[in-house]
């Protein structure tokens, strides 16, 4: 167990690459419909769970647009 002044692994980690992401939101709703959709069976394996993670994924590698670099 981690400290109350210590942060978990986890929390570190969302910490990090949250403010880079274009929708960090969005992400994290995709992330807990991959991970509920690999425990609760269904009638198609694997199909649904390819194009949630592969649309993970996509929506994890957006990240913010920088602002154009003004040359003088």
């Amino acid at each position: 167990m981690t400290s109350p002044g210590m942060k978990s692994p986890w929390t570190a980690l969302v910490e990090r690459f949250a403010p880079r992401m274009r929708f960090p939101y969005l992400f994290l709703v995709l992330l807990g419909l991959f991970l509920m959709d690999l425990v609760i069976p269904d009638p198609i394996p694997l199909i649904d769970e390819a194009l949630l993670g592969v649309l993970t994924v996509i929506v994890g590698s957006l990240r913010r647009r920088q602002p154009p670099v003004q040359r003088l």
